[in-house]
């Protein structure tokens, strides 16, 4: 007798001792799966976007690897389209709009000299009172190949007009846009994008996506605006 209730007391055991290390396996896990997820967004707020660029110079940003390279067509595809995101406008794109949105675009040093420049561009020489009844167009001819002039910096030459159509005058006035385009890497996003873009901030954000800044522009023949080659 005393035999059979030692059994019946082992076998009685045995079912709790595997209920408790069921138990501990299962809060080891959720333990494990804590942390893992702790870590997971650890990892989104330290690592930041990289870029990548495609062949046809297009530009993404994906997750992470920093790199201030950048191709001769991405440096290209951005100038021209920076370019003429800001030195076209309308009715519906004032240059005032413009500039506000695609300024991102441009070295926060640059900005100024580059807005006043903008102005003397505008049919009536201001900003923000833009004649509802003019256009103007930048129309590119030509974007040289880049040239380095230091790390993550890079020069191109730009060919371009600007028509100017007021009222109802469709043949337009054309005005020479030809300058020297100064260019340099960014490690950081360029353009900011909010909750609810209008499509002029989605272009800027695109254009953007190269993570290159315009830090300084001159006349194609001003010499003296020319940077050391390495």
């Amino acid at each position: 007798m005393q035999i059979l209730k030692t059994e019946n007391k082992k076998t009685s055991i045995l079912p709790l001792f595997a209920v408790a290390t069921l138990g501990l396996h299962l809060l080891t896990l959720l333990i494990l799966m804590f942390h893992w997820s702790i870590l997971q967004q650890l990892n989104k707020q330290t690592t930041l976007q990289s870029l990548v660029q495609l062949i046809d110079g297009q530009a993404i940003t994906v997750d992470p690897q920093e790199n201030i390279e950048r191709y001769p067509e991405t440096i290209r595809r951005f100038v021209g389209e920076a370019m003429t995101l800001m030195l076209t406008w309308s009715e519906k794109q004032p240059p005032k709009t413009v500039w506000d949105i695609s300024s991102e675009l441009v070295t926060p040093e640059f900005q100024p000299k580059f807005q006043t420049e903008i102005t003397n561009l505008t049919a009536n020489k201001q900003l923000e009172n833009f004649n509802r009844a003019t256009e103007q167009i930048l129309v590119i001819q030509r974007i040289s190949q880049p040239t380095q002039i230091a790390e993550g910096k890079w020069k191109v030459e730009m060919l371009a007009n600007q028509l100017v159509f007021n009222g109802s005058d469709r043949l337009g006035e054309s005005k020479p846009i030809n300058k020297q385009i100064f260019v340099q890497a960014a490690d950081e996003e360029v353009a900011s994008l909010p909750n609810a873009p209008v499509p002029l901030q989605l272009a800027a954000y695109r254009i953007g996506e190269a993570r290159l800044k315009i830090y300084k522009i001159c006349d194609l023949q001003d010499k003296s605006c020319s940077e050391k080659l390495p």
